[in-house]
Parts: C-alpha cells; sequence; structure tokens
C-alpha cells in the first residue's frame, strides 16, 4: 500500500499534531501531580486530583490512539515500512506500550484516586501519581528523538528487502551509480 502525497502529508500532519498534544498532556499531568505530591493545602490537592482525572477521562485515549493509528498508516503506507527500520519498530513498539499502559494501569488508577478525593477520603500517596506522567513523558521525548535522527538501521526484512531491490536493479542490466 503506497499513501498518495496528499494522503501522506495529511497523515503526518494529524500524526504529528496529536504526538505534540500527547507529550504535552503528559507534561501538564506530570505539573498537577507534582503539585497534589507536594502541596499542603486539601482543596489544591483535590483540585489537581479532579483536573488529572478529567485529563485522563477525555483526551489520554484519544490522543494515543490517533497517534498509534496515523503512525501505523504511515509505517504501511511509505517506503519506511514498518518492519524495515529498527527505529521505525522502536517507535511503534513504545507508542504501542504507551497506548496500552495508559488505557488500562493510569487511567483507572487515576480514577480510583479523584473517586476517592471526591468523596473526602484522605489521599494514601500522591507520589502513585507522578511516575506514570514522568515515565511517559520521557518515552514521548525519547520517540521524538529517534524520529528527528533515525537511528539503528535496517531490520532483517529490510535489509533482504534491499538485496531483493538491487538484484533486480542489476538482472535489468541497469547500474545505479549514485
Amino acid at each position: 500500500m503506497k499513501l498518495s502525497r496528499r494522503a501522506r502529508r495529511a497523515t503526518l500532519v494529524t500524526h504529528i499534531a496529536f504526538s505534540a498534544g500527547w507529550l504535552g498532556l503528559s507534561l501538564a499531568l506530570l505539573a498537577l501531580a507534582v503539585t497534589a505530591a507536594t502541596t499542603r493545602q486539601p482543596d489544591t490537592v483535590a483540585s489537581s486530583y479532579r483536573s488529572i482525572s478529567v485529563f485522563t477521562d477525555w483526551l489520554i485515549l484519544p490522543l494515543s490512539l490517533t497517534t498509534l493509528a496515523t503512525g501505523l498508516v504511515l509505517s504501511l503506507g511509505t517506503p519506511w515500512g514498518l518492519l524495515r527500520h529498527r527505529w521505525v519498530l522502536a517507535k511503534f513498539c513504545l507508542t504501542l506500550a504507551a497506548t496500552t499502559a495508559s488505557a488500562f494501569a493510569f487511567r483507572p488508577e487515576v480514577s480510583a484516586a479523584a473517586a476517592r478525593v471526591t468523596s473526602g477520603q484522605p489521599v494514601e500517596s500522591t507520589i502513585d501519581l507522578v511516575l506514570p506522567p514522568a515515565v511517559s513523558l520521557t518515552t514521548y521525548v525519547f520517540i521524538t528523538a529517534v524520529s528527528v535522527l533515525k537511528p539503528w538501521g535496517l531490520t532483517r526484512r529490510g535489509r533482504n528487502i534491499r538485496a531483493s531491490a538491487r538484484k533486480a536493479v542489476d538482472a535489468k542490466g541497469v547500474r545505479q551509480t549514485a
């Protein structure tokens, strides 16, 4: 499958916008979690928890799933391929892991904590809400660096595809010089 130029560009813009939104959301969640962990004011803690809950309930899944889907479309619809380059595969695996962790670990934990705070129960440990966005933020910055630097080279599949393409060119009697 090869994307047309217009489709590739639209998908790329969507991918970058949603990825940047996901990264920004992680930064905001980290700021709110640090605020909740460091303040002594119960109202501020409760407000921080409620805000974190709203953000995770409404934004985490749309941002993460759109980032994952557009990344998959880009990898399958462009010459980069999903299994041709190690950096593309690493980005996909990390995005899949972050999406899964956000949906099945962080969101339920935040919802339960916000429900406890809203019902007036004491907060046990606010540091538990600092670690997930800190790890997420680090992961997204790493994924961004990998996108820009494109390290590590081809996978075995990528090397085989490149070798097959060279053999096909050589079999036609045409040699590429540059």
